[in-house]
């Protein structure tokens, strides 16, 4: 069996892969081999093309983008300052979440009507949601980057990888074979789709592993620290692959620790976000450090505004994606920039924090339920789960022209009488901890 798969995946790798990505009119393979080429230069190479790179990115937002062309010429901010002396850019005001939702239309280099764009909304974790827009250029080196992450730590094309996923209850199967069938295949990607992590929903998913024995896995920390957990429980240890790729929310030292030590695999953490797509990884180890694709975008690291002596926050200068150019962005995570001899590092990362919701007696991954919400109730701008009643208060802010009746009818279809709904404005939202952030799970 193990031979098939070694078969199949070189097929779908090296022959269907590059059918797939003529056929969907994307230029990753070429990005790819550009990275590749980039990260064998040394550090002192990369980092004065990087400091090009920001300053080109500058000068494209500053002519292009109205918002730019007019807060750089409010400020007497030009590109060319930047290629002699990085210090420049610290003239520049940073971008936020809130300026994002403020701006619009007014952050893109094109209008959406004459461009072929991708949307992506972000989590909310560390602010309140906003939509993002790439155009093919930019998705493409997204997707290039992923490709050379993973090539950094030996997972080649012919070596399977499985995706967790969001299970919809109302999910239609298409006919096989379906377009998603052949992208699986031309990925060699294989998917979990779940929508519980009870003990039922655990030993599903690890029979499902022990099955396809993927060469690597892709999900929340928090997931597979409750699988972790469940198979310690239930069978002492187990291998049913050899990587476990972590995302979407901070891993603690302890999930890495219970993960490696009862699914006997390698764990491998990255950082990355809606925004940008992926930033940094660990290329050379655990223990070594989240090394920046300082090729994506230039790294920063700020203090906290009204924060604590030493807190640092993360903020991004983007290069790839020229329809939706980000500038400063502050991230809202919380973490530092390290400069070492090969190359720029991310450390004291603290992100975002996924939660587990009890509906109906089950518990519920925070990530599914803003699945859930995004693509099948649809017409939320945020929500935030208060745990502190029973049954557990859904709030929601829809969307302007969203219909309220509609969505608390589509939250009672899926979950029942799992929540009471209620309707409120962003102020309404309960702020935790001594900085008042926003958590999408209020704990009693």
């Amino acid at each position: 069996m193990q031979i098939f798969k070694g078969i199949q995946g070189f097929i779908g790798g090296y022959l269907a892969y590059p059918i797939a990505e003529h056929l969907e009119k994307r230029e990753i393979t070429p990005k790819l081999k550009e990275l590749r080429r980039h990260y064998r230069l040394s550090f002192a190479e990369r980092y004065r093309h990087a400091q090009q790179q920001l300053a080109d990115s500058v000068a494209f937002a500053g002519q292009s983008v109205p918002y730019y062309r007019d807060l750089f010429s409010a400020h007497g901010i030009t590109a060319d300052k930047l290629r002699t002396d990085i210090r420049y850019l610290n003239e520049m005001p940073f971008l936020t979440k809130e300026i994002i939702r403020e701006q619009g239309e007014r952050l893109l280099s094109a209008p959406l009507a004459e461009v072929r764009y991708y949307e992506r909304k972000t989590g909310g974790s560390t602010g309140l949601s906003c939509m993002i827009y790439y155009d093919q250029e930019g998705l493409d080196y997204s997707a290039a980057v992923t490709l050379y992450a993973r090539e950094s730590i030996g997972k080649r094309r012919y070596k399977s990888e499985l995706h967790f996923a969001c299970r919809f209850p109302d999910t239609v199967s298409e006919k096989w074979p379906s377009h998603e069938d052949y992208k699986c295949f031309a990925m060699n990607r294989s998917n979990i789709f779940f929508d519980r992590i009870d003990d039922v929903g655990l030993e599903e998913i690890w029979q499902t592993l022990k099955q396809r024995r993927p060469y690597l896995i892709h999900g929340h920390p928090s997931t597979i620290y409750a699988l972790a957990r469940y198979v310690e429980r239930r069978y002492g240890t187990g291998k049913a692959f050899n990587v476990f790729e972590s995302s979407g929310e901070l891993m603690e030292p302890y999930q890495r620790d219970t993960i490696t030590r009862v699914l006997q695999c390698r764990v491998v953490d990255r950082y990355g976000l809606a925004e940008l797509g992926v930033m940094a990884y660990e290329v050379e180890g655990a223990g070594k450090g989240l090394r920046v694709f300082e090729s994506e975008g230039w790294p920063e690291s700020m203090p906290v505004e009204n924060g604590e002596d030493g807190v640092q926050e993360l903020v991004f200068t983007a290069f790839k994606n020229r329809l939706m150019p980000l500038i400063r962005y502050r991230t809202g995570d919380i973490a530092t920039v390290e400069q070492r001899e090969t190359g720029f590092y991310l450390t004291n990362v603290v992100g975002r924090i996924h939660d587990l919701v009890p509906i109906n007696g089950i518990d519920h991954a925070t990530h599914h339920i803003q699945d859930m919400l995004d693509h099948r109730v649809g017409g939320i701008q945020e929500f935030q789960i208060d745990l502190r009643t029973s049954p557990p208060t859904l709030k929601i802010v829809p969307e302007p022209h969203a219909n309220s009746e509609h969505i608390k009818a589509r939250v009672e279809q899926f979950w029942g009488s799992g929540f009471t709904v209620q309707f409120c404005c962003h102020d309404d939202f309960v702020r935790v901890g001594r900085h008042a952030k926003f958590r999408h799970v209020v704990h009693p």
